[in-house]
């Protein structure tokens, strides 16, 4: 199975951001902090949301995320720095994939003509995880469903 979902690119509020759409979808929030992920305690981002999310039982999902080092408001931007391609979108499409297998298919297909963020490969939560740039300017993040535990 296929899914969409928004994802949101925030200065610093993702956290805040899920728990008001809970409180207006209702759902469960999850958030994993760059702390949880290895980032040491006494960096600023250290307690800022890396992957975020909204789930709730009407089906109502939505992504969230802190961009590092950023507390200004978004207004959509893409740069380089020091090599490096840094997206400051105010959301992109999150792609998530039943197997590696089948998000590398959609990853193919959407990379011709793409600016390449992060290769799709093994990340800290999943399977595969990457992001592009398509050539129309839509910023996709992909990810593989990780298995349910028992």
């Amino acid at each position: 199975m296929l899914t969409t979902t928004t994802h949101l690119n925030l200065p610093g509020t993702a956290r805040a951001a899920l728990d008001f759409y809970q409180g207006v979808f209702g759902g469960q929030v999850f958030a994993t902090t760059y702390g949880e992920l290895g980032m040491p305690a006494e960096l600023p981002d250290a307690g800022k949301v890396v992957f975020g999310a909204l789930q709730a039982e009407n089906g109502f999902r939505i992504m969230a995320y802190d961009i590092p080092g950023r507390t200004d408001p978004v207004a959509g931007s893409t740069r380089r720095e020091n090599g490096t391609t840094i997206t400051d979108q105010p959301f992109f499409v999150s792609l998530r994939a039943g197997s590696l297998d089948e998000a590398t298919g959609y990853w193919e297909g959407l990379a011709d003509g793409a600016s390449v963020i992060e290769p799709l490969a093994a990340s800290a939560w999943s399977a595969g995880f990457g992001m592009l740039t398509d050539r129309f300017g839509i910023t996709w993040a992909f990810d593989v469903e990780a298995a349910q535990a028992g």
